[in-house]
């Protein structure tokens, strides 16, 4: 079966080759707004939904047998979501938010899949990662926000990018961070005799 990845992140395609996973990436055109408020649940549905779109497209182009992976990702501190950051302020923002403390990082993951005959199927899960960041001078964060890379991740930072040098340390999947539990992933494709 075919593997499609309903996103155009560079990281999650990185670690799917990095396990071995064949795939081909569509991404989703979906609008993520979700109707849910705890992260875990607002990472599962805008996964989902991801997914969903994905495996219509598919549908409507005769593939018969495919596997599409949806996935999002969360940054969670004090309360409040931090998705992508709107522009530098706003990256400037959420680091002075994450800078000397612990929060935590959610992604939602679906496996939509579907044989010739029969309807798709869907399993649908997250993981949450607890991520410790040391202290950051407002040089740090605006240095770091000039940098680019925070504009486009979840919370404004890497943690497999220059954002390393503060990242005091983790409890849980450091791929979740990343952008995919891939692991999970894996044992859930093979769980189901997928992969």
């Amino acid at each position: 079966m075919k593997i499609y990845l309903a996103s155009a992140s560079p990281r999650r395609k990185e670690l799917l080759r990095q396990v071995g996973i064949s795939f081909k990436t569509m991404p989703s055109a979906v609008e993520e707004k979700s109707t849910k408020t705890e992260p875990n649940e607002i990472v599962e549905e805008l996964s989902y939904l991801k997914a969903v779109d994905v495996c219509g497209r598919l549908s409507g182009e005769g593939k018969e047998d495919f596997i599409v992976i949806g996935a999002d990702t969360v940054v969670s501190c004090w309360g409040e979501i931090l998705g992508k950051p709107a522009d530098r302020e706003d990256a400037v923002r959420m680091l002075e938010k994450l800078q000397g403390s612990s929060h935590q990082v959610y992604t939602g993951v679906t496996l939509a899949w579907k044989y010739k005959d029969m309807s798709a199927m869907y399993a649908v899960f997250s993981e949450c990662t607890d991520v410790t960041m040391y202290s950051m001078t407002s040089e740090d964060i605006r240095k770091y926000v000039e940098s680019g890379e925070p504009m486009d991740k979840a919370g404004a930072y890497a943690i497999q990018g220059f954002c390393a040098a503060y990242i005091q340390g983790i409890c849980g999947d450091y791929n979740n961070v990343v952008g995919l539990p891939v692991g999970r992933v894996c044992q859930e494709l093979k769980k189901r005799g997928l992969w």
